[in-house]
């Protein structure tokens, strides 16, 4: 690959996403038509946010929902909010939730949404004001059967509850399939804040089998204390593993000896880090990434590993619970390194999957138990992991472009069979 190339995609989180649609195009001999088609996202929308803050004063944000294709199902993607959002970065996660439907065989598309904004210096009613005018600003595209919404980088069930709210007064009657990841008195559904660290976990069990590694006896470290951070370290502790470290955004902490997740949690809601935990050493992100250990989960944004520090990572498996956290090029370093990744689409594709379970909830007005939904949610996370590593093994390729070439594989051909209109 050029220098130039590489520099682009530092610089253009899309170009990373094409990057990898184009390896798996090539290696499947995707239709030349189809492969166009799918480089292009069906749809951006860029919404200009006025927002009345607590001060008195107008403050104007800019939002993002991008469509990048709705062939096998309505569009369906979170929403951040983010200082660093950027529409290339909200192009690349739509695209990524494409495949991550495909891959898992959920009848969905990809999409994805933003709002360039710090919520952590934004009250709890500048945050609703935001979200309310976002929310009234995508109505024309958003709905139960074209684009459904729910919670990413910080945002949560409560934001669902004003979006949902928002489209409901402007329809008429409440309409909770509208989003998903809602609160559960709401129509949310039970197993969807684990979801996804436990997605990460059903994979995980898979690839220790390959590896013939005794899950209880490992070593855990988490990048990213958010959502999916703190369950993945939760279900892997109560499953006997060891985890030894945990980050956030101000850094992390070590122990040997295992750290209690919740009580980690605990300090960090009574303080603003994880690393107001006091039974543990402090280290810097960079050194939980490269340490010791069976188990890395990054858990946090893209971009983690790199060129720079691949051939540092000393763990045995790599989780990714964070969209895009390894970069492309990377992958193979890691492999002849030894450390078995499992990739994005496929590891942290828990959330999207049970995001469909509470949508086929709220279509059937029929709730299920948490018990079958995690159920439900183990089948197709392992069937999902043993299809990918299937097609890793038989065409001798890295699980990640294994991933890609079958969810491009199912999504041109769900494209083929609709044809081009008009």
């Amino acid at each position: 690959m050029s220098e130039e190339k590489k520099n682009l995609q530092k610089e253009n989180p899309y170009a990373a996403a094409l990057w990898m649609l184009d390896a798996a195009a090539e290696k499947i001999s995707l239709n030349k038509n189809i492969w166009e088609r799918l480089r292009h996202p069906r749809r951006c929308l860029i919404v200009t946010l006025p927002v009345m803050m607590d001060d008195g004063s107008l403050k104007i944000f800019e939002g993002y929902r991008v469509q990048h294709d709705y062939s096998r199902g309505p569009a369906k993607g979170g929403i951040r909010y983010h200082p660093d959002v950027t529409l290339e970065e909200i192009k690349a996660l739509a695209s990524w939730m494409t495949w991550k439907c495909a891959v898992v065989s959920i009848p969905f598309g990809g999409a994805k949404g933003g709002v360039r904004c710090n919520p952590k210096e934004m009250s709890r009613a500048e945050i609703e004001r935001l979200t309310r005018r976002y929310a009234s600003e995508i109505l024309i595209i958003i709905g139960p059967d074209k684009d459904i919404p729910a919670p990413d980088v910080y945002t949560d069930a409560r934001v669902m509850a004003w979006i949902m709210d928002t489209y409901s007064v402007a329809h008429g009657h409440s309409v909770p399939g509208v989003v998903t990841g809602k609160p559960i008195s709401l129509g949310g559904t039970l197993g969807r804040k684990e979801a996804t660290g436990r997605g990460c976990v059903f994979t995980t069990i898979e690839a220790a089998k390959i590896l013939k590694m005794d899950l209880t006896k490992a070593t855990v470290a988490v990048q990213g204390f958010g959502n999916v951070g703190y369950n993945a370290a939760q279900i892997f502790h109560e499953s006997g593993a060891k985890v030894i470290a945990v980050s956030d955004s101000k850094g992390g902490i070590f122990n040997s000896r295992g750290l209690d997740p919740k009580k980690v949690l605990e300090a960090k809601e009574k303080g603003t880090s994880v690393c107001d935990y006091e039974d543990g050493d402090r280290i810097t992100n960079e050194d939980l990434v490269t340490m010791e250990c069976d188990v890395l989960v990054p858990a946090a944004l893209e971009n983690i590993i790199t060129l720079k520090n691949a051939a540092k990572v000393r763990a045995r498996i790599v989780v990714e619970g964070a969209n895009g956290p390894t970069v492309p090029e990377a992958d193979e370093i890691l492999q002849s390194n030894g450390v078995l990744v499992i990739p994005d689409i496929l590891a942290n594709a828990g959330g999207v999957t049970v995001s469909y379970f509470e949508w086929v909830q709220n279509i059937q007005e029929f709730f299920w138990s948490e018990e079958d939904v995690n159920r439900k949610l183990g089948e197709i996370m392992v069937r999902s992991f043993n299809e990918v590593f299937k097609m890793a093994r038989d065409h001798k390729v890295t699980p990640r472009l294994a991933a890609y070439m079958l969810a491009v594989g199912r999504v041109a051909e769900a494209i083929q069979l609709l044809g081009l209109y008009p």
